[in-house]
C-alpha cells in the first residue's frame, strides 16, 4: 500500500512535466524570444553586472534569452531547461559561445547546493508549475552572497491577462499548480524566497512591442508560436463556437493594450537580491 500511494504522485508529477514540454516544444518559442522579447536577457544580465568568470546558471532558459549575454560578457554559462528541444535551438544558433545547455526541471535541479555565483531566468522558472519548490532550487543552488535576477509578467499586464483570458477555455490545472503571473506579484516573490535573501528589488518596467499591424496580428501569431495559446486552440478544435470566441476574447484584449501608433507595453517586473 505503501510504493502505490508514494508512485501515484510521482507518476502525476511525471505526466504534468511531460505536458509542459510538449506545451514549450510545440510552436516556435524561440521565435517569440528572439523577435520580441530579446532585450529581457540583457537587461538582467546588465542589472546584475554579470563579469567574467562568473558561474551563471539560467533557469527555464528556453533557447537562451539570458545566457547568450551572460556568455557574451564573460561569464561561465549553464543554460538549463525542461525543454530538450528548446535548448537544441540555442545550442545551434550559439555555437561559437562557451554555453553549457542542460536538460533540467527546474523543481529539481541537478547541482549540488551553492553551486553558483548567479542564477538568472527571464519569463521562464514563473512557468515551473509549483512555485515554492521552484524557489528553493533557485535559492539553493546559489551560494551565500551571491546573486539572482528573474524577469516576470505582471498579473495586471497584457501578457497576464493573456493568461487570464486563456483560463476560462482551458481544463483546470491540477491541485498545487499556481498560475504562472503570480511571480510577478511582489507580496507572492516575498513569500516564495523568505529571509533566504537580502537586498529584495522588485522593478517594474516595459516591452515595446511593434510587431503587430493589428490585434488579429498579434493572436494568429501567438496561436502559431507561442506554446500556451497554441494548445489552448488545439484544445478547442472540435469546437469552431468556443475558437471564435477566444479569437474575440484576444482582440479584444490586444486592442485594449494598443496605443495610437499601434505600440504595445507589455509589463513585466524584475527581481534581484543576493542570497544570505
Amino acid at each position: 500500500m505503501t510504493s502505490t500511494t508514494t508512485a501515484a504522485p510521482v507518476d502525476a508529477d511525471a505526466a504534468l512535466k511531460q505536458k509542459h514540454r510538449t506545451m514549450w516544444a510545440s510552436g516556435h518559442y524561440d521565435r517569440v524570444a528572439d523577435e520580441i522579447i530579446p532585450v529581457l536577457g540583457e537587461r538582467v544580465v546588465a542589472s546584475l553586472g554579470i563579469t567574467s568568470g562568473e558561474r551563471v546558471l539560467d533557469i527555464a532558459a528556453g533557447n537562451g534569452n539570458a545566457s547568450v549575454p551572460a556568455a557574451r560578457a564573460g561569464a561561465q554559462v549553464v543554460a538549463s531547461d525542461l525543454t530538450p528541444e528548446l535548448l537544441e535551438i540555442g545550442r545551434a544558433q550559439h555555437a561559437d559561445l562557451d554555453i553549457e545547455w542542460a536538460v533540467a526541471d527546474a523543481e529539481a535541479l541537478p547541482w549540488p547546493d551553492a553551486s553558483y555565483d548567479v542564477v538568472v531566468s527571464t519569463v521562464g522558472v514563473m512557468f515551473a508549475p509549483h512555485h515554492q519548490a521552484a524557489a528553493d532550487e533557485l535559492v539553493r543552488v546559489l551560494r551565500p552572497g551571491g546573486r539572482f535576477g528573474l524577469v516576470a509578467w505582471t498579473p495586471e499586464g497584457f501578457i497576464g491577462r493573456v493568461f487570464a483570458t486563456m483560463k476560462e477555455f482551458v481544463p483546470p490545472p491540477p491541485a498545487g499548480v499556481q498560475p504562472p503571473p503570480l511571480w510577478g506579484s511582489e507580496a507572492h516573490v516575498r513569500e516564495l524566497l523568505g529571509d533566504r535573501v537580502e537586498d529584495l528589488v522588485l522593478e517594474k518596467a516595459y516591452v515595446d512591442v511593434d510587431a503587430f499591424a493589428g490585434p488579429a496580428d498579434f493572436r494568429t501569431y501567438f496561436r502559431e508560436n507561442y506554446g500556451p495559446t497554441l494548445m489552448a486552440y488545439r484544445g478547442l478544435a472540435d469546437q469552431p463556437e468556443r475558437t471564435a470566441e477566444l479569437d474575440a476574447a484576444l482582440d479584444d484584449l490586444a486592442a485594449g493594450f494598443r496605443d495610437e501608433s499601434g505600440r504595445m507595453r507589455w509589463e513585466y517586473v524584475l527581481v534581484s537580491g543576493r542570497r544570505r
